[in-house]
């Protein structure tokens, strides 16, 4: 894009929410990944209600927040009236 271009639709920090309305009814996949762990196919098999499974990650540490399998935050497990939910504490810059 010439800088003249870029020049007549002015800078970015003027741009607001109302900008982004085309995109507002775009579906997308949340994921929050609480840990994970490889197990045999037999083992998983032999599960059963209150079977509990070790994941690779420790209480207290932030788990991963992935949009349309991209991670793009970190976060916490929260109560919300009675109902789990997910606080962003880190969002993940685009590499």
């Amino acid at each position: 894009m010439a800088a003249t271009e870029m020049e007549q639709q002015g800078p970015v920090a003027d741009k607001t929410a109302a900008d982004l309305e085309a995109v507002f009814d775009v579906p997308v996949r949340i994921s929050v990944v609480l840990g994970r762990t490889k197990m045999p196919v037999a083992n998983l098999l032999k599960m059963d209600v209150g079977t509990v499974v070790e994941l690779d990650r420790q209480v207290g540490e932030a788990i991963d927040i992935y949009v349309n399998d991209r991670l793009v935050a970190r976060g916490e497990i929260v109560l919300v009236e009675d109902r789990l939910g997910v606080t962003m504490t880190e969002i993940i810059k685009a590499s």
